[in-house]
């Protein structure tokens, strides 16, 4: 591809199957990243295809948001719980950088206490062990005088809490609690991603209403398109890059061989 315009645009279908089974497959990859790049795909397609969409699984993009308003006005549009749940790590990070900063005067090292916990901090509560629960607890009371940090991270655990609440239903209260009240914080960056989600509610809230749709279909794609250009060692044009993609990923061969009972 050109080194002027690396910026890729891919649209695949996550229809399920009647066992509610995901095949995803791609239906095209378009130069450029952008919401003009997306609606003018959309239109390109045709009133046959565009009325077919009942859901849209989108990452927090306004402009592929706008295109979806414009272009797919009957569908829902979902935003991916995964690109929510990053939301708040990346949060999370920028209030541990910055406590870092004002408590030791500059950017954190290998053996200051927050720094030796970034990793554990994005670890799922329900993931770790009595001994890395029993770290936080000591490198946050050093190196976290006012509790920012703990909040922060307390924060980041209820936003993926959401998604794995033992209902919908929920999981739909826990995301409007802090939806509604978030973007009051104290904290500045807890109170930025609180504003970002509320800027989202809708698309956040769509979660719970189509069946839990997420853009993980779109991430295996991902991943069969990003072999495929390291297989070909690059490619010189975008023309070749797109046929070759569509025809790794548009459904069409098994990703994984049916194997042999015979």
């Amino acid at each position: 591809m050109r080194a002027s315009n690396k910026a890729v645009t891919i649209m695949v279908d996550l229809t399920r199957d009647e066992n509610g089974c995901l095949h995803a497959r791609l239906l095209d990859a378009v130069e450029g990243r952008s919401g003009t790049v997306y609606a003018d795909w959309l239109k390109n397609e045709g009133l046959e295809v565009t009325v077919s969409v009942e859901h849209a699984a989108l990452d927090p993009f306004r402009g592929y948001a706008n295109a979806i308003r414009d272009e797919l006005p009957d569908a829902v549009a979902v935003l991916d719980a995964f690109h929510v749940v990053k939301l708040g790590s990346t949060a999370i990070d920028d209030v541990r950088r910055r406590v870092q900063q004002e408590t030791l005067g500059r950017r954190g090292l290998k053996d200051d206490p927050l720094y030796r916990i970034r990793r554990t901090l994005m670890t799922g509560i329900e993931h770790l062990t009595g001994q890395q629960k029993a770290r936080l607890d000591r490198h946050l009371r050093v190196g976290d005088p006012n509790g920012e940090v703990h909040l922060g991270w307390q924060v980041y655990q209820r936003l993926r809490a959401i998604y794995h609440a033992s209902t919908p239903e929920a999981g739909r209260r826990l995301a409007e609690q802090i939806i509604d009240t978030l973007h009051t914080c104290p904290i500045p960056e807890l109170a930025r991603l609180g504003r970002t989600l509320r800027q989202w509610r809708k698309q956040i809230l769509a979660y719970f209403d189509t069946g839990g749709v997420n853009n993980g279909g779109t991430e295996a794609i991902n991943g069969v398109i990003e072999k495929t250009r390291r297989l070909a060692h690059g490619f010189r044009n975008f023309t070749n890059y797109r046929l070759r993609v569509l025809l790794a990923a548009d459904g069409t061969r098994p990703y994984r061989r049916t194997p042999n009972l015979a």
